[in-house]
């Protein structure tokens, strides 16, 4: 599958309809961005079960600011509604397969436990949670 473009309009429907959904944050006049879209994009052909998307910063500055995106490339990995992964920066080929399979191995069960402990952990403590984007 290669990539497709995400936007306001179909960020929240393409991340709750899929398991996996890899995002990259970028420009086009971007450097690093243009050097990490292949690998993206080669990724995208050889994990075809895996929703790849990019959203273009310069055209979606609201989504992006909802993200609180300071720079790109970034590359957010959602598995199951759950944001996983939030680094900025340009990953080779190798390490991008090393998290996509990481993701992969995850336990959700436990990832949705832990979540729910620290959010009751959060409540105990008085803090309001504040709720992301």
């Amino acid at each position: 599958m290669s990539t497709i473009e995400l936007s306001a309009e179909n960020f929240e429907k393409t991340v709750e309809s899929n398991g996996i959904v890899l995002v990259d944050w970028w420009a086009p006049w971007c450097g690093p961005c243009r050097v990490f879209g292949p690998v993206f994009e080669k990724a995208s052909e050889k994990h075809a079960d895996i929703v790849f998307g990019k959203i273009n910063t310069d055209e979606q500055k609201d989504l992006a600011q909802a993200f609180n995106i300071r720079s790109i490339p970034t590359l957010f990995i959602f598995r199951e509604k759950v944001l996983l992964f939030a680094e900025a920066g340009s990953l080779p080929a190798s390490a991008l397969d090393q998290v996509i399979e990481k993701v992969r191995s995850l336990d959700m069960e436990e990832v949705r436990a832990k979540i729910a402990e620290e959010e009751a952990k959060e409540a105990a403590g008085g803090g309001d949670a504040d709720e992301g984007p």
